[in-house]
């Protein structure tokens, strides 16, 4: 069981869900085999991993979303190691303690070179698992983004990611929202996005150890 983005998970291979809905079923080339979880740092108190894709990090809270969505993400995660610790690392995600960065490739050649997302998101109840912007009933959530490159063709750019708030499925819906969804992305780009891969990778976590107080930080290169 780990922790991530202050929740419980379990990490178990993608073809241990092969009998799921069809439509969340996990792309085969990652059910043929379990990739390993590579230890960035490890002490007496916290893990940090890299994960791959092609490994399903199953809520152990909240309503699943797609299957194979699950099994696409990738980059830092942060187990906990004993409940206390768990229960510390929660607070942190809670607090908005833990800075996160992700990397992203969209569509599109965005404009600008830096700026934020502040766009309210809830669920999509017709069309769960799917999240949407909701001026109404939706909770505020705020992206901040910044650009790394850019495609000669301008039919993509590459983008650091910074989720101030913490709203499932927000970067994707948030870089939807503004007419550049994420590359490989069944649920929110277009229908024929030919990549069996999301392209949202978890570039860097940093936080305050919760044992003695040093700043810890990791990082994982995106290998798209």
């Amino acid at each position: 069981m780990l922790v991530h983005g202050g929740l419980l998970w379990r990490v178990t291979k993608s073809a241990d869900y092969a009998r799921g809905p069809r439509s969340c079923q996990p792309p085969s080339a990652y059910a043929r085999g379990m990739p390993a979880l590579e230890p960035i740092h490890v002490d007496a108190a916290l893990l940090v991993l890299d994960k791959p894709a092609g490994l399903l990090a199953v809520p152990g809270r909240r309503e699943a979303d797609c299957l194979s969505t699950r099994a696409q993400r990738q980059g830092v995660m942060l187990p906990a190691r004993g409940a206390e610790l768990q229960r510390r690392l929660s607070m942190a995600f809670a607090a908005r303690a833990v800075d996160k960065r992700y990397e992203a490739l969209v569509h599109g050649a965005i404009d600008g070179d830096a700026g934020e997302i502040a766009l309210p998101i809830g669920a999509d109840w017709p069309d769960r698992p799917r999240q949407r912007v909701d001026a109404d009933r939706g909770r505020p959530a705020l992206t901040r983004w910044r650009v790394i490159d850019r495609s000669h063709d301008g039919r993509t750019t590459r983008l650091e990611l910074e989720p101030v708030t913490g709203r499932t499925h927000q970067l994707r819906v948030h870089l939807q929202a503004i007419g550049h969804p994420i590359v490989g992305d069944a649920l929110y780009g277009p229908r024929d996005d030919a990549p069996a891969r999301l392209h949202l990778h978890a570039r860097s976590l940093a936080l305050i150890h919760p044992l003695d107080g040093r700043r810890l930080e990791a990082s994982s290169a995106a290998p798209f």
